[in-house]
């Protein structure tokens, strides 16, 4: 098992992925042509914001993913953090989030925010078991899944 730095050439790993967490969750679907789009060049659309990603390989496929970015002098965003089912458990999602909390404290945010889908519900519990408040903020995005989003945040 291998964590790198997340590469543009990672675009069908990434969506593999992605619609392999999505599909187990009924009417969630990956958009790789709309609200996705940004997994056809991940590495250039998290440098354009000045964020950075990580993959998880086994056998080189990619069996996890982790980004973020600053958004404010004190924000760091948690922008994606993905891991296939059969990882879920094992220590590994901690270990993602400890990496993207690591580059958030360096870059010197106060906090740490994410947005998840409503239906996500053990995604929810890993991230309030590791110290993220739900705000009480939601989202409505205009995408294929109807998709309703709740806010997380955590103090560095």
């Amino acid at each position: 098992m291998t964590i790198r730095p997340v590469r543009n050439k990672d675009a069908e790993g990434l969506i593999d992925l992605i619609d392999r967490c999505f599909s187990e969750y009924p009417g969630v679907v990956v958009e790789p042509d709309g609200i996705d789009s940004d997994l056809r060049a991940y590495a250039t659309a998290l440098e354009k914001i000045g964020g950075e990603g990580f993959v998880v390989e086994i056998d080189s496929r990619i069996v996890g993913l982790v980004s973020g970015s600053m958004i404010t002098d004190e924000l760091y965003q948690l922008k994606r953090i993905y891991l296939d089912a059969d990882l879920r458990g094992s220590g590994m999602g901690e270990k993602l989030l400890r990496l993207i909390e690591s580059r958030a404290t360096a870059c010197g945010a106060a906090s740490i925010e994410l947005w998840s889908d409503s239906r996500f519900l053990r995604a929810h519990r890993f991230y309030v078991r590791e110290g993220f408040k739900r705000s009480g903020r939601e989202r409505e995005l205009t995408d294929l899944s109807n998709s309703t989003e709740y806010h997380f945040v955590k103090k560095c």
